[in-house]
């Protein structure tokens, strides 16, 4: 398998899966600017649409969408738990959460990140995002992770996306015009998940640092 990414994207959550479950992936390195990876590929003709992550099996076939992606990931290795077996409630638990992570979270995130372009949109924007991690922290007011106890995709989800308001190794990436310092669920739940091995791991790898 190989999984398509770029430093400090939203691909980070699946490069975090991947190592979480010990898998064989390479990973592949694609620049924003010219939509080429590493080895001067044009990934376009991975994904149409451009963009990361995408994952790409033995086979040819590709998957374009972060939430399938660690789905995908996730059920090579059910045993380590990383999401809820298919048709459980809990499945579906976690298939909200994704979505709500991906519409409420990862496109609040857009106009912050291209704030000078976004222009005045960011005064809107903004409350909005910060509304939704208010919730996020009192979600995680009595669980270690977004759904209970122990640790799933959705976690490496926000952790990616958080890192774009929360973590100061990637202000040379993003500097959005939101923090996170008042919410204290959410600091301690990121501080759990940043020490994380293979959370560490993926960071590494991605030529990014930590502290």
């Amino acid at each position: 398998m190989k999984l398509y990414y770029m430093p400090a994207a939203c691909s980070l959550a699946p490069h975090i899966v991947a190592n979480e479950l010990g898998l064989d992936v390479e990973f592949i390195s694609v620049n924003n600017k010219d939509h080429t990876t590493e080895q001067g590929q044009n990934f376009y003709k991975v994904n149409p649409h451009g963009y990361i992550p995408a994952l790409e099996l033995d086979d040819g076939n590709v998957l374009c969408e972060g939430p399938a992606i660690v789905q995908y990931l996730a059920d090579l290795k059910p045993e380590v738990g990383l999401a809820p077996a298919n048709g459980t409630f809990k499945r579906y638990q976690l298939q909200d959460m994704l979505s709500f992570l991906s519409t409420e979270i990862h496109k609040g995130f857009i106009p912050l990140i291209y704030a000078h372009l976004a222009g005045d949109y960011v005064e809107t924007a903004r409350p909005k995002l910060e509304k939704r991690y208010a919730w996020i922290n009192e979600h995680l007011a009595d669980k270690l992770f977004l759904m209970g106890d122990h640790f799933t995709v959705a976690d490496a989800y926000l952790f990616a996306l958080t890192g774009w308001g929360q973590a100061q190794w990637l202000k040379s990436y993003y500097n959005t015009p939101i923090h996170f310092d008042d919410l204290e669920n959410l600091q301690g739940w990121y501080k759990r998940v940043k020490s994380r091995d293979a959370v560490q791991k993926s960071v590494l790898q991605e030529g990014l640092d930590l502290h």
